[in-house]
C-alpha cells in the first residue's frame, strides 16, 4: 500500500499573463489576478493564469479550438513557455531590499499581476513591523499641511498598496492553512487500514472536498511521471472512492 511519504504533495500553475513594465503600482478597479481560496486551489503566484475569464461559452470555445487545432495548441504552448521564461527572468532581476522602507518601494514598483508571487516569497517580512510602518507613513500623508499633488498621489498609492497586501496576505495564510489540512487528510487516507471508513469520517467532518481531489490528482500525475505504476494505480482507485463520497 502506498503511503503519503511516497508522494510529493504540492501544486503548480501555468498559463498566460498580461504585459509587464508598468512604472508604478497603479490603483486598479479590480485586481488582475484575484486570489481565490474557495473550491479548487487557485492561488496563482506564478501569475500566468491571466485574468479569470467570466464568459463560459468563450472558455469552452477556446478549449475546443485548442483540442481541434494543432497549430493553435502549439502556438498557445509556445506562448506559455515564453511567458514563464520572461516571468522567471523578471523575478530573478529583482533585488529584494533589506529595510522596511525599501520593501514598501519594492512593492510599489511591482506589477499588480506579480503581487501574489511576491507575497508568497516575502510573506515572513509582511509582518506587524511592515504594516505599522505603512500606517505611520499614511498618517503623515493624511495630516500633511501641504497637500500637494505629489502628496495626494503618494497617499493613493500607499492606500492601494496597503489594501492589496492585507487582502493578499490574508488569502495566502488561509490557503496555507487549507493546504496543511488537505495534506493531513490525504495522508490520513493513504495510511488508513479502512479507507471507506476514513472517507465517511471525512464526509462527516465536511473535509472531503475539491481541494483534496485536486491534490490527489497531482500526486497521481507525479507517480505516473516517476513511473510508479503501482502507486498511481492505487491512487486512481482511491480517486474513484473519493468521487463517490465527494460532497463539495
Amino acid at each position: 500500500m502506498a503511503t503519503a511519504a511516497a508522494f510529493g504533495i504540492g501544486f503548480t500553475s501555468s498559463a498566460i499573463g498580461a504585459q509587464f513594465n508598468r512604472p508604478k503600482f497603479v490603483k486598479p478597479k479590480t485586481f488582475v489576478n484575484p486570489i481565490r481560496c474557495a473550491g479548487r486551489l487557485e492561488w496563482d503566484p506564478d501569475g500566468i493564469l491571466g485574468p479569470r475569464q467570466t464568459g463560459h461559452i468563450a472558455r469552452l470555445e477556446f478549449q475546443r479550438r485548442l483540442e481541434n487545432d494543432a497549430a493553435a495548441r502549439e502556438e498557445f504552448e509556445r506562448q506559455v513557455r515564453e511567458e514563464k521564461e520572461r516571468r522567471r527572468a523578471l523575478r530573478e532581476s529583482r533585488v529584494i531590499p533589506d529595510t522596511v522602507e525599501g520593501l514598501v518601494e519594492f512593492f510599489l514598483d511591482t506589477e499588480a499581476q506579480e503581487i501574489e508571487f511576491e507575497v508568497a516569497r516575502l510573506r515572513p517580512r509582511l509582518n506587524k513591523e511592515f504594516f505599522d510602518h505603512l500606517q505611520v507613513e499614511l498618517g503623515k500623508l493624511r495630516f500633511s499641511v501641504n497637500k500637494t499633488q505629489d502628496v495626494e498621489d503618494r497617499l493613493i498609492e500607499l492606500e492601494t498598496l496597503q489594501t492589496a497586501l492585507q487582502e493578499a496576505t490574508e488569502a495566502y495564510d488561509k490557503l496555507q492553512a487549507d493546504l496543511v489540512a488537505t495534506r493531513k487528510n490525504l495522508t490520513e487516507i493513504f495510511t488508513s487500514k479502512d479507507v471507506k471508513a476514513t472517507l465517511l469520517d471525512l464526509v462527516e467532518r465536511n473535509q472531503l472536498n475539491r481541494p483534496l481531489l485536486t491534490l490527489l490528482d497531482e500526486n497521481i500525475a507525479t507517480a505516473h511521471s516517476a513511473n510508479q505504476k503501482q502507486a498511481a494505480e492505487y491512487m486512481e482507485k482511491l480517486r474513484g472512492l473519493v468521487l463517490k463520497y465527494l460532497t463539495v
